[in-house]
């Protein structure tokens, strides 16, 4: 009996062995963010301390943000110039608590680090052919960072050790009709693919509607598939 009691783990240490192997907190809280992502993101929502690889789109971004802004959370977003505040506040964002910084410079990194001091939810687009997406120092000092001040990080593009990767795909829009007429929804599909889930989960959804709304179409669905879950790319979809 002895041996049986002292075979049990120690679970704290375990536990404390586990978050430092995966760069994450397992019981680390989630920011709700809109119901028809909530079957797809592993927890229901967006997990403090963690990072997320987004496909570039805006739409997906702004839709991510919107619930925790309407809850009351301060977000940035740096480094789109394009991203208005006429866009954010069509998909729901409180203007009073957004932060933007279209253009951070070569020192982008270190922006992104000092913004995830002091706000809950960053999102950020790395310049092309950035060194951090692919890993390094300033990379794991950043997540370090997330993990101290329990922010999210939502990355346009590609980034190390994401507790998930939310990429779309098959965009269809509607309101056009024989040559002519205004886009007015669409609708694409959402997959997400963690490490804290074996396989990607999908859905159809409106993103947006025609009335600027977000709806999920049916329920989501695994795809069983092996793969490699740590270098998933993203595409851009506008």
């Amino acid at each position: 009996m002895r041996d049986q009691v002292q075979a049990v783990p120690d679970i704290p240490a375990l536990r404390d062995r586990l978050e430092r192997m995966q760069g994450r907190r397992m019981d680390a809280p989630v920011l709700p963010t809109h119901p028809a992502f909530s079957a797809l993101l592993p927890g229901g929502g967006l997990r403090s301390g963690s990072a997320y690889a987004l496909a570039r789109s805006a739409s997906l971004l702004l839709a991510l943000m919107a619930r925790p802004s309407q809850d009351g959370a301060w977000c940035g977003v740096i480094g789109m110039p394009e991203l208005g505040a006429e866009a954010a506040e069509k998909y729901g964002l409180d203007l009073d608590r957004l932060v933007f910084i279209p253009d951070p410079g070569p020192r982008w990194l270190a922006v992104t680090a000092t913004i995830t001091e002091v706000l809950p939810v960053v999102a950020v687009r790395p310049p092309s052919g950035a060194a951090a997406a692919r890993g390094g120092a300033e990379a794991t000092r950043l997540a370090a960072r997330l993990r101290d001040r329990g922010s999210v990080l939502l990355v346009q593009g590609a980034w190390p050790q994401v507790e998930a990767v939310i990429d779309v795909a098959d965009p269809r829009w509607s309101g056009i009709g024989q040559g002519h007429g205004y886009l007015a929804g669409r609708e694409l599909t959402v997959s997400v693919t963690s490490r804290r889930s074996p396989n990607p989960r999908r859905a159809r959804m409106l993103l947006p509607a025609a009335d600027g709304s977000i709806e999920l179409l049916g329920s989501p669905a695994e795809r069983l598939v092996s793969r490699d879950r740590d270098a998933v790319p993203v595409r851009a979809v506008g």
